[in-house]
């Protein structure tokens, strides 16, 4: 009985350069902005509506917005991003997106 020897083939690798490197994308973030026209309940329901945050978490996050002038609501990738800012417009809320510093 003879055993059968197998040899690997060694992988190459590429070697990018230092221009190549992407880097990772940050991660970005939804703003909701205070505004003279939506009510606190209203805004508290839209985040309880929209995210399914629970009633503490959304009453916070309208505080920030009422008393700060803005609160971040989410974080993630940018295309979830445009679209929960574009969703709170359709809310009737003043919400934008942008990269997370």
């Amino acid at each position: 009985m003879t055993a059968a020897v197998l040899s690997l083939a060694p992988v190459e690798q590429e070697v990018t350069s230092e221009s190549e490197v992407v880097a990772p994308d940050l991660p970005w973030v939804t703003l909701v902005w205070n505004d003279p026209v939506n009510l606190m309940t209203y805004v508290t329901w839209v985040f309880e509506s929209y995210f399914g945050y629970p009633r503490s978490k959304a009453e916070k996050l309208m505080m920030d917005v009422h008393l700060k002038g803005r609160a971040v609501v989410s974080n993630g990738p940018r295309e979830s991003m445009e679209r929960d800012a574009e969703a709170l417009q359709g809310y009737g809320l003043w919400a934008t997106f942008e990269k997370d510093s």
